[in-house]
């Protein structure tokens, strides 16, 4: 089983995807590049002032993420260098897709740089996904309790039982800081064991987890047209269903899966216009910090080659040096 294990995934991702497409050119089929173009330059200023606050909270945010974890593990590092690197990881990992996987490998080349063990990055690689999936938790809850009715714009499913997962995610929430209070023993499933975190650790968490979640959707709030915004905490409620289901497709930037599902979830809004403000988000969230991300990439290798470089010819000099008196006695 483990053998096909492995290709689960990629398949369920693949099928994902697929779908998403046909769903999205049905539901586009009848859409000019025109009334897009025209949705998004039809955008006021104020409001892609507000969309790009909304990215640098969310990017915010998530150095924040990665602080947390360093703190979990005993690790100061300067917020400066935190940032750069929880930066650069995300905005790669969005748009290629695998986050975990992909993340890790950005992480695990420079944290390693900075001292830090393969099991470290690993604790953190850990930690920062919990604290993304702890967000999406906590916000669902949320929205579920508050607006119940807001799964029926996805699923034909009663109020009534929105409202009671909205609250049985919350107790989930509550259960998580009171095994933390607590000190309760690590949760162990096989080979596989979940530590509560530090106090300290967990009300961090219970800041920063919602946070980036809230500023991207953010970014698709401000850029919607005022006269068919459902409302902040509508949209957040669909960006949180629709990112989590992206994400789970393994889509690279979810592309396609997002859309989908946002498009299906704004029945009361141009699709147009829909089209156009994950568009933008796209642009502020995933493209731009991407193009950022690769110089950052390009010039911290040249610095590891160049660095690399320096100390081999140290290390050759010094043999010359080295060989010098040797071939003199010798002689």
């Amino acid at each position: 089983m483990r053998k096909y294990a492995d290709y689960i995934w990629p398949v369920v991702g693949l099928c994902a995807v697929v779908f998403a497409g046909w769903l999205l050119y049905r539901e586009l089929s009848g859409i000019s590049l025109a009334e897009i173009s025209s949705a998004i330059g039809a955008i006021p200023l104020k409001n892609w002032v507000g969309a790009i606050v909304a990215t640098i909270i969310a990017y915010g945010a998530l150095a924040w993420y990665d602080r947390i974890a360093l703190m979990h593990l005993g690790k100061h590092l300067p917020w400066p260098a935190i940032s750069l690197v929880s930066f650069t990881t995300y905005a790669l990992s969005h748009n290629i897709g695998a986050s975990v996987f992909s993340g890790a490998m950005v992480r695990l080349r420079a944290y390693g740089a900075m001292g830090l063990s393969l099991a470290e990055v690993g604790v953190l690689v850990a930690l920062c996904s919990f604290t993304f999936g702890f967000g999406a938790v906590l916000l669902g809850g949320l929205v579920l309790v508050g607006e119940p009715h807001i799964i029926q714009r996805l699923f034909n499913i009663p109020q009534g039982w929105a409202f009671g997962a909205g609250v049985a995610l919350l107790a989930l929430v509550a259960l998580y800081v009171y095994g933390s209070w607590k000190e309760f023993r690590p949760w162990r499933i096989g080979n596989f064991s979940i530590v509560y975190p530090r106090m300290p650790i967990v009300i961090r968490q219970l800041f920063a987890a919602p946070l980036e979640l809230i500023g991207a959707a953010g970014i698709i709030y401000f850029a919607l047209p005022d006269a068919y915004n459902p409302g902040f905490f509508i949209v957040l409620g669909v960006f949180v269903a629709s990112f989590c289901v992206a994400l789970a497709s393994n889509a690279p930037g979810g592309i396609g899966v997002l859309e989908a599902v946002f498009i299906m979830a704004m029945p009361g809004v141009p699709k147009a216009d829909v089209l156009a403000a994950l568009l933008v988000f796209r642009l502020l969230y995933l493209l731009i910090p991407l193009a950022f991300s690769l110089v950052v990439v390009v010039l911290f290798e040249r610095s590891r080659l160049s660095k690399v470089m320096q100390e081999r010819l140290a290390e050759a000099g010094k043999e010359r040096q080295g060989g010098r008196p040797h071939d003199g006695a010798a002689g």
